[in-house]
């Protein structure tokens, strides 16, 4: 008998109603002969609600206590989700975290996986009982609980996908993954099949159907992932396949354009001649917590060397805390980024020719550009951001088929 491994976000969990939905997602699934399991992440809302409490009692992320209480909603998710299936006449019984266990390593907030024990699974699905799992959590070393960032409950999937060999699909409010954000684009097409690699870029460049690192684990497990609709009825949402680039019949040249908003740049001006300089930089970021995006380093016309980077806007207050030391800082805000990505990018000059030259047509100045073997990132004006979007969607003609 097939296993499978149903994943409901918040958005399908938002209320009674919702997590009814889901339900029957699961039943439908259930009864087409597949062994299933649950894995949920917390109500709508819940998360941030929570956050938001221990923020105002002097807790923030990163810290134990917080963890435990954002834990809490994927914890009462799960309960919440068993009674609906067994409203629906099914066996099921909601498992946490340390229950399994799945064991986690690493910071509160932002823990990975490092096993988990199957057997309380397995004796779920041999019995007949649908096992629905507090996702977004796990144990740590010292018996703790902790969380897995942003979006973890899709890392929480793939675990336990890889963990009793099963392929998982992720069900969230929209039907797959698409050429761009609907939203800005209504001409913006479902992607029905899409590579690891691209899916990587695309959720690290702001598209936020999947957690990057479940990705990451799904690929290196060899775990079959799809992304679906709970929003469709019982078995009609198409979704898409993310496959291992190997599987792809036809490789489209550019299969998306991804953006994030709020970014920031930052120069630093001077830097003498000599890689110890920009590692005192980057070791100070990385002291203090900072992400670093976009990096560019050139010789400045006085002597030395003049470093600029990027990072999410919410980290600017943290670099230009932890960059003191340093002379003459200057920083830039009001700025997005904006991606185009495919496995056809390999070597392809004529790509970047098209992103400068739509740019150029529709006066977005580009800050910084950054690269990799599938994908071109540009810094522009986040009041551009949109405009930018539309304009690179249909230079390389996304909305056809």
């Amino acid at each position: 008998m097939a296993r499978l491994v149903l994943k409901f976000g918040g958005t399908s969990m938002a209320d009674p109603e919702r997590i009814a939905a889901s339900a029957a997602i699961a039943a439908h699934e259930a009864g087409n002969g597949h062994q299933i399991a649950v894995v949920v992440s917390a109500m709508a809302g819940e998360t941030d609600r929570y956050l938001s409490c221990a923020q105002a009692l002097g807790g923030g992320l990163g810290e134990v206590e917080t963890d435990t209480a954002l834990a809490a909603g994927e914890q009462a998710a799960s309960a919440l989700m068993a009674l609906a299936l067994k409203e629906k006449g099914l066996q099921a019984r909601s498992i946490l975290a340390w229950q399994l266990p799945m064991e986690a390593d690493g910071a509160a907030g932002t823990a990975r996986i490092t096993a988990i024990n199957p057997a309380l699974l397995e004796a779920c699905l041999e019995e007949g009982v649908i096992p629905v799992v507090a996702g977004f959590q796990g144990i740590s070393p010292d018996g703790r609980l902790v969380t897995l960032g942003r979006g973890g409950t899709d890392l929480s999937a793939a675990a336990i996908a890889a963990a009793i060999g099963a392929d998982c699909d992720i069900y969230t409010d929209v039907d797959g993954v698409f050429t761009t954000d609907p939203r800005i684009e209504p001409s913006a097409r479902r992607v029905a099949r899409i590579s690891h690699d691209e899916m990587l870029e695309l959720a690290a460049m702001g598209a936020k159907v999947l957690q990057t690192r479940s990705v990451e684990y799904a690929k290196a497990k060899g775990v079959a992932l799809s992304v679906k609709s709970s929003f469709a009825p019982p078995g009609m949402s198409a979704g898409t396949e993310v496959v291992a680039g190997s599987a792809l019949a036809e490789r489209r040249v550019v299969s998306g354009i991804a953006y994030t908003r709020a970014q920031a740049r930052i120069a630093v001006p001077g830097l003498e001649d000599s890689n110890a300089a920009p590692a005192g930089v980057f070791a100070a970021l990385a002291e203090a917590g900072v992400h670093v995006d976009m990096i560019v380093q050139g010789r400045a016309r006085s002597g030395g060397h003049n470093l600029e980077f990027s990072v999410d806007g919410r980290d600017l207050k943290a670099a230009l805390g932890a960059l003191r030391p340093f002379s003459a800082v200057t920083h830039e805000t009001g700025l997005a980024k904006v991606s185009v990505v495919g496995t056809g990018l390999r070597g392809r000059a004529d790509i970047a020719r098209t992103l400068y030259g739509v740019l150029e047509s529709h006066a977005i100045p580009v800050r910084m550009v950054a690269t990799s073997e599938i994908k071109i990132s540009a810094l522009v004006d986040e009041d551009g951001l949109e405009r930018a979007v539309r304009a690179l969607h249909a230079a390389y003609r996304l909305d056809e088929a």
